[in-house]
C-alpha cells in the first residue's frame, strides 16, 4: 500500500499557473497507476490526469487537455500535476489516488483507486 501527501495548492489569478504535488510512501510506489481528480463541494469527483506505473503513458481529462501535465519522478516518490492556464471552472480540492491492478478502462473512474491522500484547495480567482 501506499500513502500520499498532496500540496501545492493556493490561490492563483486566472490565466495564472500552479504545481501539485503527491509524495508517496511505500516500497512499491513504482508499480502504482497515480491519478488526480478534482471535487466541487457536493458534486461527484472529476477525473483530471493519470499517469501508468512507468510514466509512459498518461491521460487527461476534455477539460484540462492541452493545460494540464502529469509526470512523475520515481526517485523521490512523487507525482506532480502542472496546471497552465488555469480558469475559474479549475477552482476544486484536488486528490490525487493510487492504484496498483487498475486497469485501462478504470482508469478514469474514482471508486476504482484504493489509495488516497487528502486533498489540497486550488482556487482561481476571474
Amino acid at each position: 500500500q501506499v500513502q500520499q501527501v498532496a500540496s501545492g495548492g493556493g490561490l492563483v489569478q486566472a490565466g495564472g499557473s500552479l504545481r501539485l504535488s503527491c509524495a508517496a510512501s511505500g516500497r512499491t510506489f513504482s508499480s502504482y497507476a497515480m491519478a488526480w481528480f478534482r471535487q466541487v463541494e457536493d458534486k461527484e469527483r472529476e477525473f483530471v490526469a493519470a499517469i501508468n506505473w512507468s510514466g509512459g503513458h498518461t491521460y487527461y481529462g476534455d477539460s484540462v487537455k492541452g493545460r494540464f501535465t502529469i509526470s512523475r519522478d520515481k526517485t523521490k516518490n512523487t507525482v506532480y500535476l502542472q496546471m497552465n492556464s488555469l480558469k475559474s471552472e479549475d477552482t476544486a480540492v484536488y486528490y490525487c489516488a493510487a492504484d496498483s491492478s487498475i486497469i485501462l478502462s478504470s482508469i478514469y473512474v474514482s471508486r476504482a483507486y484504493a489509495n488516497w491522500g487528502q486533498g489540497t484547495q486550488v482556487t482561481v480567482s476571474s
